[in-house]
């Protein structure tokens, strides 16, 4: 689920940019050119993104020991943060995206530059996603793999889908709800993958639990199998957390409000 929703969200966020360029080529005396720019740009930043994806695996094998574990804990808690910092961006950037986009457009010389435009925006999105994909698969033996390629898949597959009724002009959807809705699924991946990397880190004696377990309530629902792990896997949940967790969950949350109200409250200060 986690696969499937963060490849589903950076996909629709890559077509969306894509849209954009499109509909402002579509506007050009010669619209071909660029149009022909703007797909080498986007295969471009797909495959920049499946260079960061091989560096990372390639950076991995080299380790060992502390040295694997230091790498590992530091990409899980990494793209947590990138997480949150996508989601507060989309809040303060995304009325604007469009100008923004075509602003750049304008200002690109000539298909080179809308090539260009195009790579980087596609190949920044495919890096979140490999950074977030690489932080979920440590949660999961290699066994998971296949699974988890399969999710990566439906996401892409179900990103094209949402594109497609997006652009059909569906009364019911909108890219802005969309977003909201998977903003919300985004800040409860993120809290998991902090979770987990404050369990790695009590695991190696990197932090303090303080107290251990707080409560447990694996006898109602355990976290290791069925429900209880899904609700782990997507959400954090832990039946035994020590203190140490929950007080990142507090500090994590309060601080994610406080940036998505700021946030609201700066828009709405905007004239």
């Amino acid at each position: 689920m986690n696969a499937l929703v963060v490849v589903w969200r950076e996909s629709l966020e890559a077509m969306l940019v894509i849209g954009v360029l499109l509909a402002w080529i579509a506007r050009q005396p010669e619209p071909a050119p660029l149009r022909r720019s703007l797909w080498l740009g986007a295969a471009g930043g797909v495959v920049l993104a499946v260079l960061l994806g091989v560096a990372t695996f390639l950076v991995q094998s080299q380790l060992q020991g502390q040295a694997l574990e230091v790498f590992q804990v530091g990409m899980v808690l990494f793209a947590a943060a990138l997480i949150v910092q996508m989601v507060l961006w989309m809040r303060r950037h995304g009325r604007a995206m469009r100008q923004e986009l075509e602003r750049r457009a304008t200002h690109a010389s000539g298909a080179l530059g809308i090539g260009v435009v195009t790579a980087l925006a596609v190949a920044r999105e495919g890096a979140e996603t490999v950074v977030f994909l690489y932080g979920l698969g440590l949660e999961s033996g290699g066994g998971a793999l296949l699974g988890r390629l399969a999710a990566a898949g439906a996401g892409f597959v179900l990103a094209l889908a949402t594109a497609w009724l997006v652009a059909r002009g569906a009364r019911f959807l909108s890219y802005r709800v969309l977003f909201r809705a998977s903003e919300v699924l985004l800040l409860l991946i993120a809290a998991s993958l902090l979770a987990s990397g404050i369990d790695r880190m009590i695991g190696m004696d990197w932090l303090s639990p303080m107290l251990d377990p707080v409560w447990d309530t694996s006898a109602l629902l355990d976290d290791g199998s069925g429900a209880g792990r899904l609700l782990a896997d997507f959400l954090g949940y832990r039946a035994r957390p020590s203190a140490t967790l929950l007080l990142a969950y507090a500090v994590f949350w309060s601080g994610v409000t406080l940036a998505l109200r700021g946030g609201r409250l700066r828009q709405r200060a905007a004239p």
